[in-house]
């Protein structure tokens, strides 16, 4: 089992950033890749950056090149840092851990971008 905790989330005007931290414990060995994704008001879940055991990185066309994610390996922590935003940056913000069995997700933090 993996648990996930995210924190960093809130209010921010448009052009400003924010980091977001999500922090794992437990059965942290078998995991192979940590994701953020997002879900805006009234829309499905959508996919935002990716990072790979190896450190590889993707992200979603409409981040890419103002948010960056990386990681903490002694912290157990991976972070996205959120530069330029936009008011569509706006929902809750959730991390997920795969270890090519199971998804593990978490509580999700608030993102609110106002314009």
């Amino acid at each position: 089992q993996v648990q996930l905790v995210e924190s960093g989330g809130g209010l921010v005007q448009a052009g400003g950033s924010l980091r977001l931290s999500c922090t794992a414990s437990g059965s942290l060995f078998s995991i192979n890749a940590m994701d953020w994704y997002r879900q805006a008001p009234g829309k499905q879940r959508e996919f935002v950056a990716t990072i790979t055991r190896g450190g590889t990185t993707n992200y979603a066309e409409s981040v890419r090149g103002r948010f960056t994610i990386s990681r903490n390996n002694a912290k157990n922590t991976v972070y996205l840092q959120m530069n330029s935003l936009k008011a569509e940056d706006t929902g809750v913000y959730y991390c997920r851990a795969r270890d090519g069995v199971y998804d593990y997700w978490g509580q999700g933090t608030q993102v609110t971008v106002s314009s």
